[in-house]
């Protein structure tokens, strides 16, 4: 029997007798299986006789995009002659399905076809026709944008021209009129996403929505936009992003005690991304928010915002991965490769043999750069692959370097070995054997108690807290960003395990910091003890370098200070600062060797003047 002709109407085909999940080859002749599921098979499926196509074959010698009947197949809308419909949808788009529901059928006064007729006498393709060539302040012409002929669209597009002011310099923290008519009250839980949350406030039109997986058109080349032109364009133009998160905003400004300029930052950062997008419904990634101080947005904060809305796509690297590529750059692809999986394996743990759980990303950073020094070497005589690596060449390229730098390498070598030789990428372990160097710890040194008088004394009270914190207490730089406001009761600060109480100097510059800090910040939520402008609107702790950056003490030099002075005081009782300080036993043994240094005496410090 011929197949019928291309013009021959096609029923829709029924599922395969087998997997019940394709549909059968051919309906005529009856062909009651798949290509894949015919007896003897799986066979190839031909070409499509219509299109010549040899992929997606669908049924009847035909693929999904010509098949009549296929569910892939786009046409033309019943009411508008839009072209993107689908038969699931009854050949209709979402604006005529939504006409069907509530205007009759009838004949339009300006083209004549039997369809749906709204208010005006006019069809829903002529009433898009006349806004499409509508002119600003005059109605619409239906007889005089149909007079000649119609412009057919696109199904499911949006024409209607938005007006949207511009931002206001000094808009109110208060929640807006879009809030205020909202059928629906908010109601704010602290395990309730944001979405979900302001669902009924989010005012972006229906049927536009925000995917990570959405297509973008790839650019011919990269140009960078103009920056003024980018800054005029989000002034003036509304978005589909800003919509979407001003109820995300408003309860950011309000709960973060946001300043009004720091409110109109991210508005206007949200405002730049959706310029700057290439598809106005995909999800935003960190990298491109990172861009924005080239067009004077605000990155923090709104990668807050994105990140509470839903909408944040997070792919920036760590400090240990941007570390990572700068010293692995110019190495040869196949050790790149195997140093790459090296690191994840240390960053992210390992249920595969070798198992290992994740290490501290300053441990990674350390071996690292052990790594790299005598990798380097093996570079320039030519290997590509740590395969080629034998226990010779470690110990040649381990001989020049000073202990410190010895022991780290030797620590990376053996980790970097060890996991690939349990994934199977090196015959064997060359560094199997090979003992690691001793290494010598520095001496602590004595600072001038002149100097710590003088920072203690600090005009900034977060600098005279935080060296008052170090200098009695000897606190470590990571607990003293990591301290709570909770954590202090009634003079005693709790690290843990520690309970320590708070000296009489500590807590007289404790007092003035939270004055400060409320005086300031009086509406900040962040829990931590330590804030700056930058983290008084969130809820994170402070950076490495705050307060410390343009103050002549470093926190771990300080720390040494106390200790070194405390092995002094006591006559070497190690038990004493294992238990003040929190220190193993390693730490203590080697400040306990100062104690007959001829250069630490009096004290631990010149004159032997202690601090007051």
């Amino acid at each position: 029997m011929p197949a019928p002709g291309p013009d021959a109407p096609l029923r829709l085909p029924p599922r395969c007798n087998k997997c019940q999940a394709s549909p059968v080859a051919w309906t005529s002749p009856r062909v009651d299986f798949c290509y894949d599921c015919l007896p003897g098979g799986p066979f190839t499926t031909p070409p499509c006789r219509w299109c010549g196509t040899t992929n997606d074959y669908f049924s009847q010698g035909l693929c999904v995009l010509c098949h009549p009947r296929s569910p892939q197949r786009a046409g033309s809308c019943k009411g508008c002659l839009a072209w993107g419909v689908y038969p699931r949808y009854n050949w209709t788009c979402w604006p005529c399905r939504w006409w069907r529901t509530h205007y009759p059928e009838g004949t339009c006064d300006h083209c004549g076809r039997l369809a749906r007729i709204g208010n005006s006498g006019a069809c829903r393709l002529c009433v898009e026709q006349a806004q499409i060539t509508q002119e600003a302040g005059r109605a619409l012409d239906y007889a005089g944008a149909n007079q000649h002929s119609q412009q057919l669209f696109l199904a499911n597009m949006l024409f209607k021209r938005r007006v949207t002011p511009r931002l206001a310099p000094q808009p109110s923290l208060r929640r807006g009129p879009r809030a205020r008519n909202a059928n629906t009250t908010r109601v704010r839980t602290g395990d309730e996403p944001w979405r979900s949350r302001y669902k009924n406030q989010l005012p972006y039109p229906a049927g536009t929505g925000f995917d990570d997986e959405a297509s973008v058109q790839l650019a011919l080349f990269d140009m960078a936009p103009d920056p003024e032109a980018v800054r005029r364009r989000a002034l003036l133009e509304d978005s589909e992003l800003t919509r979407y998160c001003a109820a995300v905003v408003d309860d950011h400004a309000e709960r973060y005690g946001w300043s009004v300029r720091q409110r109109n930052d991210v508005i206007r950062s949200l405002r730049l991304l959706q310029t700057l997008r290439e598809n106005p419904t995909a999800k935003i990634r960190a990298s491109d928010v990172l861009q924005l101080p080239r067009y004077d947005g605000n990155i923090v904060s709104t990668i807050d915002v994105l990140a509470d809305a839903g909408l944040l796509i997070e792919d920036r690297p760590n400090r240990v991965e941007i570390y990572f590529a700068a010293k692995a750059a110019n190495l040869p692809p196949q050790m790149r490769e195997q140093l790459e999986l090296w690191l994840n394996a240390m960053l992210q743990g390992s249920t595969q043999a070798p198992r290992q759980v994740p290490r501290d990303p300053q441990t990674a950073r350390v071996q690292i750069l052990g790594i790299v020094t005598v990798v380097n070497t093996w570079v320039e005589a030519g290997y590509t692959s740590f395969a080629q690596v034998t226990r010779a060449d470690i110990e040649h390229a381990l001989e020049p370097l000073n202990p410190g730098r010895r022991h780290a390498a030797e620590l990376g070598l053996k980790s970097l070995f060890k996991t690939l030789k349990g994934r199977k990428l090196v015959f064997a372990n060359p560094t199997r054997g090979i003992k690691t160097t001793t290494f010598t710890g520095t001496i602590p040194l004595a600072l001038d108690p002149a100097v710590i008088r003088t920072e203690l004394n600090h005009p900034d009270p977060v600098v005279a807290l935080a060296v008052a914190l170090v200098a009695f207490h000897a606190l470590t730089g990571k607990q003293l960003r990591a301290i709570k406001l909770t954590d202090i009761v009634d003079g005693r600060l709790t690290i843990g395990d520690r309970v320590i109480p708070l000296a009489a100097p500590v807590l007289t510059r404790l007092t003035a910091w939270l004055d400060h800090r409320n005086q300031r910040w009086p509406n900040s939520l962040n829990p931590h003890l330590l804030v700056s402008r930058r983290t008084a609107p969130r809820l994170v702790p402070v950076g490495h370098s705050y307060p410390w950056k343009g103050v002549t003490l470093r926190p771990q030099a300080l720390r040494e200070d106390r200790i070194l002075h405390e092995i002094h005081a006591t006559g070497g009782d190690v038990r004493r600062i294992y238990d003040l300080f929190g220190l193993n036993v390693d730490s203590a043994t080697r400040y306990l060797k100062t104690i007959e240094h001829p250069d630490l005496a009096n004290g631990g410090k010149p004159g032997g003047a202690p601090i007051e």
